[in-house]
């Protein structure tokens, strides 16, 4: 893996948003209950970063999927026990979720200066900004306050993390299921400007898909013959996966996303305008990624008695 490179100040671009949101949270929940909180996560996610550049989009990644299943609860980070099967065997997260060796040191760490304070889910929400920040994005301010739960849903794991073999419709649908819009579809979409895909996730649309670049698809083929090396990696964003930049719309300009899902929001609809803003203007960008970040990480979060405060994020503090 590439060592992360150094960015100029002036190409990180620094969005600050404070939105007034629902639901008890807030991003000065942990003022005077753990000050040291986001300095913790912060010191963590950057090092762990350094060590692979990769795991930024991994952890962005965990975020993702933790709040299209029952909301922004840290389920996702749940293991298996005697009362449900958790959600990392579900068909989106399976042998592809990872960074949880990330979140439990930084819930260790967290542990020690403040016991039984912060959230496995606000750990979540804060490592994804300071991931996209880390990797040149913007940066803003996160509301906290969130529980965690004490169960899983494997089944709605399933149902509802939007899978790469995704049409636009289905996509529609998924987002607006969790009350994200069509503008936050396509800026949320955007987070694969960074990451990795494995071969089993694109062949189909290498070898099956019409609105692709053929000599795109032909490169690719060469990497991922059919039926052999699933697991083998390619960037989502073709030049700079490990810098998050607006590259990703400029590949669907020219039919080059590499996901099907991906190419979906460029492929005659409404979406198009969109890409087409974005991929012009990286400020544009920025600002709907950032609010579209905090619109999602205040899917149905668990607030006040409601769930509990994990003092290890794998398990439940209540005994199966």
């Amino acid at each position: 893996m590439a060592a992360l490179f150094k960015l100029p100040i002036i190409c990180t671009f620094v969005i600050i948003f404070s939105l007034t949101i629902e639901a008890q949270l807030s991003p000065d929940y942990y003022y005077y209950s753990c000050p040291e909180a986001l300095e913790i996560v912060n010191n963590i996610v950057v090092e762990a970063i350094q060590n692979e550049t990769r795991m930024g989009a991994s952890l962005l990644r965990l975020h993702f999927h933790d709040c299209f299943v029952n909301g922004c609860d840290a389920s996702v980070l749940l293991d298996d026990n005697g009362t449900f099967t958790g959600e990392k065997t579900a068909f989106p997260n399976n042998n592809s979720l990872r960074g949880f060796h990330v979140v439990d040191v930084i819930k260790a760490e967290l542990e020690k200066a403040c016991p039984n304070v912060v959230s496995c889910s606000d750990i979540l929400a804060i490592a994804a900004r300071d991931s996209v920040f880390h990797l040149g994005g913007p940066t803003w301010e996160v509301p906290l306050g969130r529980r965690d739960s004490t169960t899983a849903n494997r089944t709605a794991a399933n149902l509802f993390i939007p899978a790469p073999s995704s049409n636009i419709t289905i996509l529609t649908s998924n987002f607006a299921n969790v009350g994200l819009s069509f503008e936050d579809l396509v800026a949320l979409s955007g987070a694969h400007t960074i990451g990795y895909a494995r071969c089993a996730t694109f062949r189909q649309r290498i070898y099956g898909d019409f609105d692709i670049s053929p000599s795109f698809a032909e490169s690719l083929r060469n990497k991922c013959p059919r039926g052999e090396n699933d697991t083998v990696l390619q960037g989502l964003d073709l030049k700079t996966p490990s810098h998050f930049d607006n590259l990703y719309y400029k590949n669907l300009l020219v039919k080059k996303g590499l996901l099907h899902s991906d190419q979906e929001i460029y492929n005659s609809n409404e979406a198009d305008p969109i890409v087409r803003k974005f991929s012009r203007d990286l400020t544009k960008f920025y600002n709907s990624f950032s609010k579209a970040m905090i619109k999602m990480g205040d899917i149905t979060p668990l607030t006040g008695t409601n769930g509990e405060i994990r003092r290890h994020c794998r398990r439940s503090n209540k005994k199966p």
